[in-house]
């Protein structure tokens, strides 16, 4: 049982970081998918989707790929911090990033629509400028969303494997996280530690849907 806790800690971490993250990331686009007329508004949103649908492996292929010495990204990555994305902590943060966009965006822009137009109008109207609207108008009007994006792409990070797999490895301590330990601990025939982080693993999505669904309901008329 001991032996479970680097991974368990290393995924909170990557979780962590990666949830934190993609509010910063998605904001920006969730309110420009969700106020934009721009006829490049469908290529957008298909691309931030793409994750949605996208087989996990084929993903991490690519992402593989594009983090590899002999790719720019790789190279550059190389020779600033010494160390190659691929196979690295690193490496699974920025694919964590790729792979649960849309798990922050999706909540963030359907809670920027709800704001509507007439707050901001009547905003705009006390001399409020864009960026004051959106920070003293739509962002606390925002706020179940923002919640929402955070808890959904948690635990989309927490519960991951084909991505993180692809482009991590399993490396004990570096990119060994829960979902690969429970296949390392199935293989091994350990039913034991792999009932236990499966439930963990459990428990958490349900949790995660039981607070979205509560949040989706308060917001209803």
């Amino acid at each position: 049982m001991t032996s479970v806790w680097p991974a368990v800690w290393l995924s909170i971490s990557l979780a962590l970081i990666t949830s934190t993250t993609l509010l910063i990331i998605a904001t920006p686009l969730a309110w420009w998918l969700s106020r934009s007329a721009s006829k490049m508004r469908p290529l957008i949103e298909a691309i931030t989707a793409l994750p949605l649908v996208l087989p996990p492996t084929v993903l991490g292929f690519y992402l593989l790929v594009l983090f590899s010495p002999q790719n720019p990204i790789g190279q550059a990555w190389l020779r600033v911090t010494g160390e190659t994305l691929a196979f690295s902590f690193s490496g699974l943060v920025f694919a964590s990033l790729i792979y649960s966009l849309p798990f922050a965006v999706q909540p963030l822009r359907s809670a920027f629509q709800d704001v509507g137009r007439a707050p901001l109008e009547a905003a705009s109207t006390l001399g409020a400028n864009p960026v004051q609207q959106f920070f003293y108008v739509a962002f606390p009007l925002a706020r179940k969303g923002y919640l929402s994006a955070f808890v959904l792409s948690f635990a989309h990070t927490l519960g991951e494997f084909g991505v993180v797999l692809m482009v991590g490895g399993n490396i004990p301590g570096q990119t060994r996280v829960i979902s690969i330990e429970i296949f390392n601990r199935v293989e091994t025939l350990d039913y034991s530690n792999a009932h236990w982080l499966s439930g963990g693993l459990l428990l958490t999505s349900v949790l995660v849907l039981v607070i979205v669904f509560s949040l989706q309901k308060r917001v209803l008329p």
